[in-house]
């Protein structure tokens, strides 16, 4: 099977151009994701991981990977490496890696990382974001509520990365938005997952819209508490699907 990467990403357009006469706003476009062969990888074999389809114990071979992709082992080594910090693969030396599953408490600690970050993102987002980031924050939320009634988990996943991006620079702390976006890479695999849950893209826009209410007042508590609480349920969230398998 040749490996194709399908996914998308956003762009922010010019305020001036915005898609209604007179709006304040950007436009908000999909254009194809500029990811490296090792990032698509690992969302396709994190997503096999996660879904069942690949059981624990099961042994990932490079070479079969590769072939099976359509790719050389280079990146195929790299998604691997990629998903051991997240739990979901054990490296062997001198063998094949084996599919895991993180512990609950190996999955809890992450969270609470991801929560403590992202909220503090957040809260200094309320605090620092420039107007014209704003804005971009807003017209992608909007594009979050479109997007809820589409039924779409794999869109609606696509745009809220750059959601919670938009909410990493407006932090004006590129320090801090560096371990916030690397912890995500780790949780990815899991907040992805839960974007599959009846009812959960709607649910999730209601939690960002806490957030976002809170940044746009200037509230920085307010912001990280709503931020907070979010990740908190995109935890539990997850743990529903996966009971669900």
């Amino acid at each position: 099977m040749t490996f194709e990467p399908g996914m998308s990403r956003i762009s922010i357009g010019d305020p001036a151009g915005a898609n209604e006469p007179g709006s304040p706003f950007a436009r908000a476009t999909i254009q194809p994701a500029k990811r490296t062969l090792a990032e698509e990888l690992r969302l396709q074999l994190a997503d096999d991981i996660v879904r069942g389809a690949l059981e624990p114990g099961s042994s990932l071979d490079e070479s079969e990977i590769a072939r099976r992709f359509n790719v050389s082992r280079t990146p195929v080594r790299e998604a691997l490496r990629q998903l051991v910090a997240s739990g979901l693969v054990n490296a062997r030396a001198h063998r094949s890696a084996v599919v895991a599953r993180p512990t609950i408490e190996q999955l809890n600690s992450m969270f609470e990382a991801m929560a403590e970050l992202e909220a503090l993102c957040a809260g200094l987002a309320a605090e620092r974001m420039p107007v014209i980031q704003r804005r971009e924050l807003e017209v992608l939320h909007e594009r979050l509520r479109i997007l809820s009634y589409d039924g779409n988990p794999q869109l609606f996943h696509e745009v809220n990365e750059a959601f919670h991006n938009a909410i990493y620079a407006g932090s004006q702390n590129g320090y801090v938005a560096d371990m916030a976006l690397a912890t995500r890479v780790r949780v990815q695999p899991f907040r992805r997952a839960q974007f599959r849950n009846l009812g959960r893209l709607a649910k999730s826009y209601v939690e960002h819209d806490r957030v976002v209410v809170a940044i746009m007042r200037g509230d920085k508590s307010g912001a990280a508490n709503a931020m907070r609480d979010h990740i908190e349920t995109v935890r539990e969230e997850y743990e529903v699907y996966a009971v669900s398998l």
